[in-house]
């Protein structure tokens, strides 16, 4: 019965699309590739191009595989890569306003963790916890890190005094360095935010990822982990 009611859960129906396998496991490692590579390379319009073209990459895997149907997901996809191609070229030929990539990459930081919850609530009815189900809760993790780096680099845009105490005007590796630390509460202290609302900022995203990590990922891991054992049991 079990083997019947999966076969009845991925095949498509007579008349329906087929549908893509969830694979978030992909998804984590282009935003980590993102998050490192945005932290290491220096500012320069290669980099940025590269690094807005990872962001378009990511949202290009979580359309192509959370399940949407073909109907969606290939003008979606076709929508996106063609996308990419112009903000790619267009900032590797610096053709780009710092004010239009920054607007670009704004977007697309609230865009891929949007289509992302939506691919893992339609994986967890379908199938429950599984890796991939871990795998793209902690894809959300980091882009929740990468979505207040965005707001850091906003708001330290649009406000006349500095944002950070140590330095007039921080790097895009610094802004995404300062916001992994705070989300982390690793809090090493050689950049920190000298207004209110940068300070405000600071302590949301600490809470935020505090609290994510203790209840969304601990019980993923939990039922994760006790569906494991069931399993083994059964066999």
């Amino acid at each position: 019965m079990a083997a019947e009611e999966g076969h009845e859960t991925d095949a498509p129906a007579p008349g329906e699309d087929r549908v893509a396998g969830f694979r978030f496991g992909l998804v984590f490692l282009l935003t980590l590739t993102l998050l490192v590579f945005v932290i290491v390379t220096p500012a320069a319009n290669w980099s940025r191009a590269v690094g807005v073209a990872l962001q378009w990459l990511a949202l290009l895997a979580v359309v192509a595989t959370s399940r949407a149907r073909t109907g969606v997901r290939q003008p979606v996809a076709v929508g996106i890569v063609a996308l990419m191609a112009f903000t790619v070229v267009g900032e590797a030929a610096g053709g780009l306003s710092d004010a239009i990539l920054f607007a670009i990459s704004g977007t697309l930081s609230a865009a891929v963790p949007l289509a992302l919850v939506g691919g893992l609530m339609r994986l967890v009815r379908a199938h429950g916890v599984t890796p991939q189900a871990v795998a793209g809760a902690l894809t959300f993790y980091l882009l929740v890190g990468l979505v207040f780096a965005w707001l850091i680099g906003f708001v330290a845009k649009v406000q006349s005094d500095p944002y950070f105490a140590q330095t007039a005007h921080a790097s895009t590796s610094q802004v995404v360095y300062f916001s992994f630390a705070v989300l982390t509460t690793t809090g090493f202290g050689d950049l920190t935010a000298a207004t209110h609302l940068g300070r405000a900022l600071a302590v949301v995203e600490m809470l935020l990822g505090q609290l994510y990590l203790v209840t969304v990922i601990g019980v993923l891991v939990g039922n994760f982990a006790g569906n494991a054992r069931r399993r083994s049991e059964a066999a």
